[in-house]
């Protein structure tokens, strides 16, 4: 049987490295894209190995629209040379920014960063990358809590992440003629370096946000890296055009 490969944007570092380790340890290969962070993609790429897997990293701006079409001569290239393939199997759109503004504040410089990142360039580089996408394979989006559930200052950010998950569900009718399933997965609040870091280094941040939290926690990243994993897998073939929340149990 062909070994699985996921594309993993923004792998470097926080919940996408906690994806890619999950996916590893599952047997799935990893092609990860950084934009910055090159000292934490190449650790990333020597623990996956480390685990027996095969893992690739290329740079990628997701903001930058110009640069797709070369980054899919790349990953021809390096799918080729790496991994023996012409096609991978699984995309997952992860890549993205937190901006927090109350609405009466939020700048056009804020909201077009936010579109940018978490719509335009997933829908474009989805898009670019569906030729080399295999027929059943998967694509999983990256949606938030806040669309579920308000706090202030996350308007923005929630009202883009609103449109990925449309967007979630047109994409798994249109893509249904080549058996790719689309869903996306809205985490709750996850203590990594997302935002600042604040639920994970604020004790007293990280408790007021624990008591909203049926489960009485803060998510942890591998809440999140194991769910991916999950979804991904063959056990969740049948799940198509959904939204899952992974929040613990977040404000209900």
């Amino acid at each position: 049987m062909t070994e699985k490969i996921a594309l993993i944007t923004g792998a470097s570092r926080g919940l996408g490295r906690n994806m890619a380790l999950h996916l590893a340890r599952r047997g799935v290969h990893i092609i990860g894209t950084w934009r910055s962070a090159a000292v934490e993609a190449a650790s990333l790429k020597a623990e996956i190995e480390a685990l027996g897997g095969k893992a690739t990293m290329l740079q990628l701006d997701i903001t930058d629209r110009a640069s797709f079409e070369d980054f899919s001569h790349t990953l021809t290239h390096r799918l080729q040379a790496d991994f023996g393939r012409e096609r991978f199997d699984f995309l997952v759109n992860n890549a993205g920014n937190g901006l927090f503004s109350n609405f009466a504040d939020a700048t056009e410089e804020q909201f077009s960063s936010l579109i940018a990142t978490h719509l335009q360039g997933p829908i474009f580089l989805t898009q670019k990358l569906l030729p080399l996408l295999e027929d059943g394979g998967r694509i999983l989006n990256v949606s938030s809590g806040f669309v579920r559930f308000t706090l202030p200052g996350y308007s923005i950010y929630a009202a883009v992440k609103a449109a990925v998950e449309v967007l979630t569900r047109y994409m798994a009718v249109e893509l249904g003629t080549r058996q790719i399933r689309v869903n996306a997965i809205a985490p709750g609040a996850i203590a990594t370096d997302f935002g600042g870091g604040a639920v994970r280094d604020n004790e007293n941040i990280n408790a007021w946000v624990a008591q909203g939290i049926a489960l009485g926690r803060v998510g942890l990243p591998d809440d999140v890296g194991g769910a991916v994993a999950a979804i991904l897998s063959d056990e969740m073939a049948w799940a198509n055009g959904t939204t899952f929340d992974v929040s613990g149990g977040q404000l209900l």
